[in-house]
């Protein structure tokens, strides 16, 4: 019995609360000009804004500084008491206790969804009564997230379009485009249908053979997700690339009699169907062995010189790259070896005759070298006339000292005016002061 009676005064207790929760409700409902929060000798309402993803649970709390022991309620946005004190009226399960007490009421909501969105009143008892409000919010992450492009495949330097799109979102997503590192800005487009948001960005990209099997990856920014993200592969088509390898001989310079085995490596997209390989300007010699992409030949002759090129072929268009061949002689002084040259039409081919060129210019230098040489040897000769010349006066010089005796018509007189020339020269006077 005294159970019963206890149990009928909590009932009644609750009763007694609700109708005067039913008032103070309709207090606040009609007297617009009271203010959402009010405080009294100390005494206010705390409370939180909250942000949910739909599908997950909020947390809704009110909390009363300096409690005095006043009955706390919770309304929902329909003004509909969910929880007072501890006893829920409204009948929604999803709506649970998680603490109760003179000071907080913390109530948790599962399974959120948008209609649940809104503006949440806390009220406390007191006189006057305190109302505040909180805000729950709720995200809602995109639910799908593709690339689409105009065509599957593209060939090298035409445009693709790709649209990255973003369905049924709340607030609206943000796109961002990026190919490796680098990130790409496209065109975004936004629907709003009734809460939720349609996003669509649209990126032109103009492509390059290099972009083959490279990703374009769309990202999605939303408060509601982290790092989602779609990748879309490009599928480029190019003409081919063609490059001839020299793999014998092993040295620098081809020679009669050597061998010469040339490889055509070649790399396209689709691959190449026809390889081929012929002669510029003059016909194959016909002891030339050409097998698919290889061109060999047994022994080199000087008649095998000219310029051999290989081509290549696909979908998309030809490409080329030639080889010269230049057949020398066993050289005493070696010149550059033959070259290579590879071109993509429209191309231009190279011939390399840089041995011919450095023989003529180390002829040139043996002729200076020469000159050089003739004009030291003729200062050299000149100097040894000048120097006989000069020797030779000076000996007529002293000779002039007897000159009377070359004028003199046979030896005798010219002795005799010799000595006279001596005589007369000794014949000199002393003066003494």
């Amino acid at each position: 019995m005294e159970r019963e009676k206890t149990k009928l005064l909590q009932l009644l207790q609750h009763f007694l609360y609700f109708i005067k929760a039913c008032l103070i409700d309709s207090y606040f409902n009609n007297n617009n000009n009271i203010p959402q929060l009010q405080m009294c000798d100390g005494q206010n309402l705390v409370t939180e804004d909250v942000t949910v993803v739909e599908g997950e649970v909020a947390t809704i709390s009110c909390k009363v500084r300096n409690s005095d022991d006043s009955v706390i309620q919770l309304l929902n946005p329909n003004r509909q008491t969910i929880y007072f004190r501890d006893f829920r009226p409204l009948k929604d399960s999803r709506f649970q206790l998680v603490n109760f007490s003179s000071s907080e009421l913390r109530v948790s909501l599962t399974n959120v969804s948008i209609s649940d969105e809104g503006r949440y009143f806390c009220q406390l008892y007191t006189d006057p009564p305190q109302e505040y409000f909180m805000t729950i919010t709720v995200l809602v992450p995109p639910r799908n997230l593709r690339i689409e492009a105009q065509k599957e495949t593209t060939v090298e330097g035409e445009e693709i379009e790709l649209n990255c799109t973003s369905l049924a979102s709340r607030p609206p997503t943000v796109i961002r485009w990026f190919k490796g590192n680098k990130e790409l800005f496209g065109k975004t487009e936004e629907e709003q249908w009734s809460d939720m948001f349609t996003v669509t960005s649209r990126l032109s990209l103009k492509v390059k053979r290099e972009d083959d099997g490279v990703a374009v990856v769309c990202q999605v920014d939303h408060p509601a997700v982290k790092d989602l993200q779609t990748k879309y592969y490009l599928d480029v088509m190019y003409k081919p690339e063609v490059q001839v390898l020299q793999n014998s001989p092993a040295q620098p310079l081809t020679r009669e009699g050597d061998l010469l085995d040339l490889l055509c490596q070649v790399k396209g997209k689709p691959e190449p169907t026809d390889v081929s390989w012929l002669r510029v300007d003059d016909e194959m010699p016909q002891h030339v062995i050409v097998s698919g992409s290889n061109l060999h030949i047994n022994s080199l002759n000087k008649s095998d010189n000219g310029t051999y090129r290989c081509k290549a072929s696909n979908e998309v268009g030809m490409s080329f790259s030639d080889y010269t061949l230049y057949v020398y002689d066993p050289p005493t002084t070696l010149p550059p070896p033959t070259t290579t040259t590879t071109t993509t039409i429209p191309a231009t081919t190279t011939d390399s005759r840089a041995g011919e060129e450095s023989a003529i210019t180390a002829v040139d230098h043996a002729v200076i070298g020469g000159v050089v040489a003739v004009v030291v040897f003729a200062m050299l000769c000149l100097l040894i006339i000048l120097g006989r010349y000069f020797a030779r006066h000076k000996g007529t010089y002293f000779t002039h000292e007897a000159k009377g005796a070359d004028d003199a018509a046979d030896a005798d007189t010219a002795i005799i005016n010799a000595e006279g020339g001596q005589n007369n020269s000794e014949e000199k006077k002393e003066y003494f002061i």
